[in-house]
């Protein structure tokens, strides 16, 4: 990976008069605001359609994506709708995005959409179908059917159909065909929005950086379809207690059948991040760790009642290689990381991550610059830290002098994030990314996730106009001071003058 920068910044958090971000003119003008602040790199969470707590990790399916993201103005450009079909969903008083009345207010605008241009788009579609009838055939189903029993788990629903009784399931499937044609054609519509969006950045030398939950739902399409593919031993993910979460975390995703998984060739798997390259030029696989060892707890415990287990290690990433030749992917290697892990990490050779607010908490950390290899992608938080200027508020004494005497003077809660900003795009790191909040230099208020809470948060959303002029020019300074301008970004430039 070539050294440059780039910012944290999911797609919900885009501004929108829809209630939460979408692949329109927003994504648009922000990749516009990236390349006048000359970065590389736009790093999102994952896509999928979500569930429970609004949570991007604990997705409906690990191959479909949400719905939501779908831009209504460019269907109305195209004809698929007119203006008077929709109308501004706003969000709260505090610009908190609003994710429950997508629900009712979506799904019928994207039904109308469907028949207004199931016609127009008729061989498109139907080769889009064919092209991803894997997947697409189950989770139409899963979606539609989640609806019908009032969106409980599969595991609540009619039993026959839970258990995907031929006869049943196609007795429902007929009942609801539209509804299934329409979740179908929201996703051909998703991804020709987004395939549109990924162009017109990577003409502008910006390349998408995605994101792989190393783990599905209970409540998805892959539980339905494919129970072969999980344990069932009364045992779910989590991670012991660490630097993210005192108590440990109790996730509650089903670990998957590894051995099961080796005899078929890690299909599955293969397939999975396939599918993830059509939509980013990166993928950051989360919790990477867990495919060395992985953490599994019993459902009646708590997170320090749990155990290791073994996972695929490096025998996944040999399938992958093989199908996915040279595939870009960053390594999330926080947590709890042995001399066993971190073997596995050199001998998968993907880089890992490094986090500026993990410094400062002991004498000559890791996650200082002076010790980051080239190789690495830094941060100054992550998605699932505080901002650093809510970081800097509980901040102690000691962490306090640490951090002064490396930035050699003492720095204002109103200063921190800039200060950290300049550590990690001075450093060796090939990559630095900062969170959008970091970059406006925001309070905690801002944060988008707290590991282990599951209610309240992943509801951030960015001001119109918030990110240009000063918070672009100084971001811009910073990346040609510390030399991060790599040669794609200065092609498009070239390019584009």
């Amino acid at each position: 990976m070539k050294r440059g920068s780039g910012v944290l910044l999911h797609i919900t958090s885009l501004p929108s008069p829809y209630g939460i971000g979408t692949l329109g003119q927003a994504a648009y003008d922000f990749v516009d605001a990236l390349y006048e602040a000359k970065q590389s790199y736009w790093q999102m969470l994952p896509t999928p359609p979500t569930g429970y707590a609004d949570s991007p990790y604990q997705g409906l399916s690990a191959f479909a994506n949400n719905p939501y993201l779908i831009d209504l103005d460019l269907l109305i450009e195209e004809g698929l709708l007119q203006k008077e079909d929709v109308a501004p969903l706003v969000t709260d008083k505090q610009g908190v995005a609003l994710f429950k009345e997508q629900l009712t207010y979506k799904d019928d605008i994207l039904k109308k959409a469907y028949r207004n241009g199931v016609e127009t788009f008729k061989d498109e579609f139907t080769g889009y179908k064919y092209a991803n009838a894997d997947w697409l055939f189950d989770y139409s189903l899963f979606a539609v059917f989640r609806k019908q029993f009032r969106s409980q788990g599969y595991f609540d629903w009619d039993e026959k159909v839970a258990r995907r009784d031929q006869a049943a399931v196609m007795r429902l499937a007929q009942e609801h065909e539209e509804e299934i044609e329409a979740v179908r054609f929201a996703q051909f519509l998703f991804e020709k929005q987004w395939l549109a969006l990924k162009e017109y950045a990577n003409a502008k030398g910006i390349s998408l950086i995605g994101d792989i939950p190393i783990y599905v739902s209970y409540d998805s399409d892959a539980m339905w379809a494919h129970p072969e593919l999980f344990l069932q031993n009364d045992m779910v993910a989590g991670t012991p207690p660490d630097c993210f979460s005192k108590q440990g975390q109790m996730w509650e995703n089903p670990l998957y059948d590894w051995d099961y998984m080796k005899e078929h060739g890690f299909a599955w798997w293969i397939e999975r991040v396939r599918r993830c390259f059509v939509f980013f030029d990166i993928i950051r696989i989360d919790h990477f760790r867990g495919f060395e060892s992985f953490y599994a707890i019993p459902k009646d415990k708590k997170p320090k009642d749990g155990q290791w287990m073994k996972g695929p290690g490096h025998d996944l990433f040999e399938a992958i290689k093989r199908e996915v030749p040279c595939p870009s992917i960053i390594a999330e290697d926080l947590g709890l990381i042995t001399q066993e892990v971190r073997d596995f990490l050199g001998k998968c050779g993907f880089p890992g991550n490094k986090v500026l607010q993990f410094a400062f908490g002991e004498q000559n950390s890791e996650h200082l610059p002076h010790n980051y290899p080239h190789h690495c992608v830094a941060y100054t938080g992550t998605h699932d830290n505080d901002t650093v200027k809510g970081w800097f508020s509980h901040l102690g004494d000691e962490e306090k002098g640490r951090l002064f005497a490396y930035v050699g003077r003492e720095c204002t809660q109103n200063e921190a994030a800039a200060e950290l900003m300049r550590l990690v795009m001075m450093s060796v790191a090939d990559i630095c990314i900062i969170p959008m909040q970091d970059v406006l230099n925001l309070g905690a208020s801002a944060r988008m996730n707290y590991p282990g809470r599951a209610l309240g948060y992943w509801k951030w959303r960015m001001k119109p106009g918030a990110f240009s002029g000063k918070a672009v020019t100084q971001l811009r300074e910073m990346t040609e001071l510390y030399g991060r301008v790599c040669e794609e970004q200065k092609l498009a430039e070239a390019v584009c003058i």
